[in-house]
C-alpha cells in the first residue's frame, strides 16, 4: 500500500510551490506593494529599468540640446535659417513614434542608436524654438547698449543674450525632458530597456496588474521629479526673475 502511495505521488501532477507569494499576487489585485519591493532590484529589476530610462532620456536631451542650440544661435544671426530648420523639426516631430522607430530599424538596425536617433529628433523642434525665442526676446536697446560698451558679438551672446534667454531655454528643456521620458517607454518596442520593458511585458502577459502600474507610476514620478529639478535650476540661475515676480 505504501509502495502504491509512493508510486502515485511520483506520477501525479506537480503542484507549484508559491512559497511566500502573498494573496495579493495570487488574486492579481490592483497593486501589490510587497511584490514590488521584492522585485525592485531582482527579477523584474525596476531599479535597473529606471536607470536605463534616465540614461535614454539624458543622452537624447543632451544631444538634442547641443544640436538645437547651435542651430538657434546661427538662426538668430541668419534669420533665413528659421523657416527651413523649423519646417524640418516640425516634420520630425509629427512622425508617430512607433513609425519613426520602425523606419529607423531598416536603416540603423535594432540597437540603442536607433532609439537615441528617434528620441533626439523629437527634441529638436522644442529646444530650437524655445532657444531662438529666448534670444530673440532680448531688447535691441540692450544689445545696442552692450555693443556701445565695446563688447563683440560673441561677448554679447555670452554675457547679455544667453543670460536673459535662460528662462525660456529652461522652459524648453522642461518640455523636452518630459516628452522624452514619455516617448522612451515606446523604445522598449525596439530594445528591451527602460521602464517600457516591464510595461510591454505586462501588456503581453495580460495577467498581472502590479508590474504595469508600478512601471507607469515610476515613469510619471520620474517626469515630475525632472520637471521640479528644472524649476529649481531656473530659480538658481535667474534669481532676478523671482525678485521681479515678488514685486
Amino acid at each position: 500500500m505504501s509502495f502504491l502511495t509512493g508510486l502515485l505521488a511520483d506520477s501525479g501532477p506537480t503542484i507549484p510551490q508559491f512559497g511566500q507569494t502573498s494573496s495579493c499576487v495570487t488574486k492579481n489585485e490592483t497593486f501589490c506593494w510587497t511584490w514590488f519591493t521584492q522585485n525592485w532590484s531582482s527579477k523584474v529589476d525596476f531599479e535597473a529599468r529606471l536607470i536605463e530610462h534616465v540614461k535614454l532620456t539624458v543622452i537624447a536631451v543632451a544631444v538634442g540640446f547641443v544640436i538645437a542650440f547651435v542651430l538657434a544661435v546661427l538662426a538668430h544671426r541668419a534669420r533665413w535659417m528659421v523657416g527651413p530648420v523649423t519646417f524640418f523639426g516640425s516634420l520630425l516631430y509629427t512622425i508617430p513614434s512607433l513609425a519613426a522607430f520602425q523606419i529607423l530599424v531598416t536603416i540603423t538596425g535594432i540597437n540603442d542608436w536607433t532609439v537615441e536617433i528617434a528620441l533626439v529628433s523629437y527634441t529638436l523642434l522644442i529646444l530650437f524654438t524655445n532657444t531662438l525665442a529666448g534670444l530673440s526676446a532680448v531688447s535691441p536697446d540692450v544689445v545696442d547698449a552692450a555693443r556701445g560698451t565695446g563688447l563683440t558679438d560673441a561677448q554679447i551672446l555670452l554675457r547679455v543674450e544667453l543670460p536673459l534667454a535662460v528662462p525660456t531655454i529652461i522652459a524648453g528643456l522642461r518640455v523636452a525632458v518630459v516628452t522624452i521620458i514619455s516617448l522612451a517607454t515606446v523604445a522598449a518596442f525596439i530594445v528591451p530597456e527602460g521602464l517600457g520593458k516591464p510595461i510591454f511585458d505586462a501588456l503581453n502577459a495580460g495577467d498581472f496588474n502590479t508590474k504595469f502600474i508600478a512601471s507607469g507610476v515610476l515613469c510619471i514620478l520620474l517626469a515630475l521629479f525632472a520637471d521640479a529639478l528644472f524649476v529649481l535650476l531656473q530659480r538658481l540661475l535667474t534669481p532676478w526673475a523671482s525678485v521681479r515676480r515678488a514685486r
